[in-house]
């Protein structure tokens, strides 16, 4: 029996990658967007395109922009509140979707950094008080970029 495993590096040399950060709850998502270009620089990516856009919802839009521009990977970056009304789940749920869908038309890595949480104590703990996200979600793109590279050339 013959088995081939494949699996990611987190290395960044070569790859040019997108962030899509939203302005809302900008004082999580830019602590996201810090962690995110620290790992990229510590793994030596040598170009970032970072795109702010206003809320989550417009996130996906920009997505698909960069990715027609060229970019290896996408890291999409957000804060979602659950607050009184439904809009939560709906935001939410729909940014899911497009990116997912997104990545999977186009082949091209997206990663859902959009935190979402109940409340804004919460938030702030997933986005970098406790441990930053933005570094960790940064490592699962450098990861999937490299290994769609590496099933790609197989």
């Amino acid at each position: 029996m013959k088995v081939e495993e494949f699996e990611g590096e987190f290395k960044g040399e070569g790859l040019k990658l997108g962030i899509v950060v939203s302005r809302f709850n900008d004082l999580l998502t830019e602590e996201l967007l810090r962690g995110a270009l620290d790992c990229f620089r510590r793994h030596g990516v040598e170009e970032v395109k970072v795109v702010r856009v206003p809320g989550a919802f417009e996130i996906p839009l920009a997505v698909k922009k960069l990715i027609e521009k060229g970019v290896d990977g996408v890291l999409a970056l957000g804060v979602v509140i659950r607050g009184e009304t439904r809009h939560y789940e709906l935001v939410s749920s729909q940014v899911a979707k497009a990116l997912s869908q997104i990545s999977l038309d186009t082949g091209v890595p997206v990663v859902f950094g959009v935190v979402t949480a109940e409340d804004e104590l919460q938030a702030i703990g997933r986005a970098g008080v406790k441990v930053n996200r933005g570094f960790e979600y940064a490592l699962t793109t450098l990861e999937m970029v490299n290994l769609v590279k590496k099933l790609y050339v197989s």
